[in-house]
């Protein structure tokens, strides 16, 4: 069969990709296998293929295609998430370049445009992820927002709500103005910020008096319904019942007391804003303050503005700064770092606000999962350092946060029928939810027009925390054939900046749902960062196209390029060389193809050298796959790849292919090149989950196989006793045969020159590596002596001497000179050595580290000296 002179990812990864589509492997239905289930972490509808992606389902391919190996059933389930705040934000701006404002549309009439939109462009990431070799099974793709995913999400809320769990409550949150939607408090990302220490003074009312008050925030004074001094603090106590007036609004507050103000913070006054902060808030309900919100929900500000009405938050805080100076009111500034909230999504500064939302306890839900985790080990975290992360949220966890004021998501169920607090009930339908509520409100009187659904939508998390249950329809029918079978799934692959967001809440809902742990293992890929260190984002521009880089080198060179430096938890440097490194690899694995299927097989003796050389490399592969089943055990994924690639790259092309090639215009025996193309096909077997289509491609030109015999559904080799001796035997060969080939190349010896070679202490070496040190190194014979050889240059490899008798073959006065000089500069450079070991103050004082740096240069060093001298003695005698 003619083979291509060079590999080319472009032809052979969309032959390959759409014919294991069209055999099915990646299909999965329940059977009597072991199943082996990944769920995706979704990525948004929205979302396109980045560097964070290309890591993550690179290494769930990985351990997926090698389950499909090992003969279990894999299913990995792909999908996306409808991602409310970020999808509702595109299909905003695409209205607005048509004119249209989402105001001014009914919610029908926006879900349309947001429907048209999510077909139009949403899942392109999936399409990308089969450029990246992804084997998922396409058939089960799921969407968060598809009738049985929502409707789950509704059955779920429901089942929360009549158990006491999810509540309505008034309550300070954190308000996105740009999305104009409620947050999570994990949907908040704190960032320190430059900014200023406003001092302001507030006249006393009725007297020429005044009290400074400290602010980061000035423009919020006119939201101010009291100044809150500590009752223990001796410089207010003249204050107390006393009010004052808040510059520029000029309403008269309260001074009131609390043990909450810190009198060695700022001026030991604070001003109390209820509506916006937190703790201005519980002041507030304690001593019964007025409440004035001034913001709209952009953030600009309403009518208690004043004269700032309409204007941004950012614009007034200048504004009103010069206002106050102007006025007097501001007696000085002073630079302040800040930490302000922003939201995750769309990185506006947060705004606290009052509203009605939706809420769902978390404490009595947090126990069985914090169980899980850090006592029972129920769920295992990959690398085990952020267990204590893990369990530190968990332990101080709050009430969550579910309601979105959004439409594009799973509608809350909830039916208002009147005006009080408690006139609402929560059903998955109209008509029953009429039915609750004439039942609640004694009045049989109601109608379906009377009902008025809660215009919010769930938070988008609340429907990914049931992923792996939801996908299998284990929400709507628990009892289910699929969610038995496949349920709980095996690995979770995400990053760590969702375990908060996802990984914790996902192990809550399957006790909460499933009385039963959401997977096993979660492993933590780290953040992929450019080599100055930096997040990759599209801000810096520093991420590059990730479909670029598989056209450039490769899926497989790209694969392989991520996970060589890419260990479990830590982040990951990114450069390019990383992957013209994996193309280079599997050019290498192409051309060592091509050379043994050059060879011509002949039916003749299978030399010694050659049957050493396959015993040899059998034990090296059994030892190595130990490792790898070890690496993998502990989801040391690029210590697993970096395993193979020795493997494959030193032992299998570097040494076994030289060991057993025949000589020139030679034929091979035909029992060497059977076992050459076995251990072929069995490296490629390693390699398939890294390299899947580079190892499809070559396992295919092999010989022609019927689709039962594919690659990708082929057996994973099983681990055998590996011969210690056999490899450390070996070991000790290629040094003999390293330390000759240095000979030849500093000496200029060709290698068509024939050479001896002599040994003291035969019995540190097995005479049978003889036959393939002779092969590797053009050596005539291997002699056992007692004593140094006159005329020849030596090396030592453990505690065996070698000699090359070299007179005649090189320049004997030239090389006494070189010898000469190396053994003076070694011999001044053990003195120096020496120097610092006698000193008594340096080896009292060095760490022990240090000092054995310095005995093992020593003994290089005296090594070294010895046989330099024995070459010199050699040469000159």
């Amino acid at each position: 069969m003619d083979i291509p002179s060079k590999y080319d990812p472009k032809r052979v990864e969309n032959h390959w990709y759409d014919y294991w589509m069209e055999h099915n492997y990646f299909f999965s239905k329940p059977d009597k296998r072991e199943p082996y289930t990944i769920v995706i972490p979704p990525p948004n509808v929205t979302g396109v293929l980045h560097m964070g992606h290309m890591l993550n389902n690179t290494i769930q391919d990985v351990l997926i295609r090698r389950a499909r190996l090992m003969g279990k059933n894999a299913c990995w389930v792909p999908g996306m998430d409808h991602a409310s705040i970020a999808t509702e934000a595109k299909v905003v701006a695409k209205l607005k370049e048509q004119g249209i404002e989402k105001a001014d549309l009914s919610r029908e009439a926006f879900l349309k445009h947001a429907w048209e939109w999510k077909e139009q462009y949403g899942g392109v990431i999936l399409e990308q992820l089969k450029k990246l070799g992804c084997s998922c099974d396409w058939n089960r793709t799921k969407f968060t927002m598809d009738d049985d995913m929502s409707a789950s999400v509704i059955k779920v809320f429901i089942d929360l709500f009549n158990k006491g769990l999810i509540y309505r409550g008034y309550r300070m949150v954190n308000w996105d103005p740009e999305a104009q939607t409620t947050l999570s408090d994990e949907e908040v990302v704190y960032e320190e910020k430059q900014g200023k220490l406003y001092y302001l003074d507030y006249p006393i009312e009725g007297t020429d008096e005044k009290v400074t008050i400290a602010t980061t925030r000035p423009e919020t004074i006119l939201g101010d319904t009291a100044v809150c001094i500590n009752p223990n603090d001796e410089r207010y106590q003249h204050l107390k019942g006393k009010q004052v007036v808040v510059p520029i609004c000029e309403r008269v507050i309260p001074i009131i007391e609390d043990e909450y103000v810190a009198m060695d913070f700022g001026t030991g006054c604070l001003k109390v804003t209820p509506a916006h902060d937190e703790n201005d808030k519980q002041l507030g309900e304690k001593h019964n303050l007025e409440i004035i919100d001034i913001f709209n929900p952009d953030a600009s500000l309403n009518s208690f503005g004043m004269h700032y009405e309409g204007k941004d938050r950012f614009v007034v805080r200048k504004a009103i700064v010069k206002e106050l100076e102007e006025k007097g009111f501001l007696s000085k500034t002073e630079d302040y770092i800040n930490k302000v909230g922003t939201s995750e999504r769309t990185k506006a500064v947060i705004e606290p606000r009052l509203s009605d939302q939706w809420f769902l306890k978390m404490e009595e839900l947090a126990r069985p999962a914090l169980d899980a985790v850090t006592k029972t080990g129920d769920v295992k975290l990959f690398p085990k350092k952020f267990e204590n992360t893990y369990r530190h949220w968990m332990e101080n966890i709050r009430d969550w946060n579910i309601s979105r004021q959004l439409w594009w998501g799973q509608q809350i169920p909830a039916f208002y029928y009147g005006d009080g607090e408690d006139d609402f009930v929560v059903a998955a339908t109209a008509e029953e939810a009429l039915e609750l509520a004439r039942a609640k409100s004694k009045n049989s009187e109601l109608t379906s027009a009377s009902l008025k659904q809660d215009e919010d939508v769930l938070d988008t998390w609340f429907s990914s925390w049931l992923w792996p249950i939801s996908v299998f329809g284990g929400i709507l029918e628990p009892d289910n054939e699929e969610v038995n079978y496949y349920y709980p799934t095996n690995d979770l692959v995400t990053g760590p900046d969702i375990i908060f967001f996802w990984v914790s809440r996902m192990i809550v809902a399957g006790y909460e749902f499933r009385n039963e742990r959401p997977f096993e293992n979660v492993y933590f890929t780290g953040l992929v960062r450019d080599k100055q260190r930096r997040k990759m984002s599209k801000q810096l521009g520093n991420s590059p196209d990730a479909l670029k880089l598989i056209e450039t080198y490769g899926a497989d060179g790209v694969r392989v390029g991520l996970l060589l430096s890419s260990a479990a938890g830590n982040d990951l440097m990114f450069d390019e060389d990383l992957c013209q490194q994996g193309k280079n690899f599997a050019n290498k694995i192409w051309n060592g193809f091509r050379l043994v299927n050059s060879w011509e097989v002949a039916e003749i003796e299978q030399p010694e050298a050659s049957k050493m050389g396959l015993a040899w490399y059998r034990a090296k592969f059994n030892q190595t796959l130990s490792e790898i089943e070890d690496h993998f055990s502990k989801y040391r994924i690029s210590d697993a790849l970096m395993a193979i690639y020795k493997l494959v790259w030193d032992d299998y092309s570097s040494w076994l292919l030289e060991i057993v090639k025949p000589p020139y215009q030679k034929p091979i025996d035909r029992k060497s090149f059977d076992e050459v193309i076995d251990i072929f096909e069995q490296n490629l077997k390693l390699l398939h989950p890294f390299m899947p289509f580079l190892t499809e491609e070559v396992w295919q030109y092999i010989k022609t196989r019927s689709p039962e015999n594919a690659l990708v559904i082929s057996e994973w080799p099983r681990v055998q006793e590996a011969d210690a001796n056999l490899i450390d035997s070996f070991s000790m060969a290629a040094e003999v045969i390293s330390g000759v080939r240095t000979i030849r190349k500093e000496k200029n010896i060709a290698m068509k020159e024939s050479l001896d070679l002599y040994l003291i202490n035969e019995e540190k070496l097995s005479s049978n590596w003889d036959v393939v040190i002779q092969k590797l190194t053009n050596i005539s014979s291997v002699s056992y002596v007692d004593q140094a050889v006159e005329g020849a240059l030596s090396f030592r490899v453990k505690s065996n001497e070698y000699f090359i008798p070299v007179k005649g073959a090189i320049d004997v006065e030239a090389e006494i000179k070189k010898i000469s000089e190396e053994l003076k500069y070694t011999r001044g450079f053990l003195e120096s050595v020496m120097k610092k070991l006698s000193n008594e103050r340096f080896v009292n004082n060095a760490p022990e580290q240090v000092i054995a740096i310095e005995r093992k240069k020593q003994a290089d060093a005296e090594a070294k000296i010895e046989t330099l001298e024995k070459s010199l003695a050699s040469l000159e005698g």
